[in-house]
């Protein structure tokens, strides 16, 4: 046996696998502080929607959540695949641009059924120039302690990694923020929720490539 051989093996000594479930739990435990954060800043700055109780009787109130709940699932698979070394997430890929897909075509089905006259406000509602800034202030804390989390453990494709923990971010942010925002359009939330979710994205690409680095 060579000298390195016998360092290897004196390496090794003693090192037991880590269970699967290491990743997932360390990931999910940094990803739930971070939401609980940013539930809790959205609850005491911006409060909930006043007419909650009547909102959650529309189909629309319902497709908001769905929309950012799935992206949000898709980047959460993503980022656990993603912490592995040479880890895939085509399958969350997938799953994010059908849903994305399907929220663009029932914005436009909205606004074909919809008066000429109403496509302003379907778009624009009241609150498009804040929208998506709020949705990344509230995606903070969800990006940075997922970031802090995954650099612990092993990615190595550092830009995607930090994309999905972007989409996570981005879109459980919006996810809470629809609790507190009253516009339900269809059009409004897949443009500027949208915008919000993809901008955290790009931020947590950007930032992956050097915050994740060994």
């Amino acid at each position: 046996m060579s000298a390195t051989d016998d360092l290897i093996e004196r390496l090794v000594v003693g090192l037991t696998p880590v269970p699967q479930s290491t990743v997932r739990n360390r990931l999910g435990l940094g990803v739930g502080i971070g939401l609980a954060v940013s539930a809790t800043a959205m609850v005491v700055t911006m409060g909930l929607r006043p007419d909650l109780t009547s909102a959650i009787t529309t189909t629309s109130f319902w497709i908001k959540f769905a929309f950012t709940g799935l992206l949000a699932s898709a980047g959460a698979v993503a980022v656990e695949r993603l912490a592995h070394p040479d880890g895939s997430a085509g399958s969350a890929g997938i799953v994010s641009g059908a849903v994305i897909v399907a929220m663009i075509s029932l914005a436009v089905g909205q606004l074909l059924a919809s008066a000429p006259a109403d496509y302003r406000g379907l778009i624009m509602g009241s609150t498009s120039s804040s929208c998506p800034w709020l949705i990344m202030l509230l995606a903070v804390p969800v990006l940075t302690l997922g970031l802090w989390t995954m650099r612990a453990m092993a990615p190595t494709r550092l830009t995607r990694a930090g994309g999905a923990v972007g989409l996570l971010a981005g879109a459980a942010s919006a996810f809470v923020y629809a609790f507190s925002c009253d516009e339900s359009a269809l059009p409004f939330v897949a443009l500027w929720y949208g915008l919000g979710i993809a901008a955290t994205t790009f931020v947590g690409a950007v930032l992956g490539r050097s915050a994740l680095r060994w």
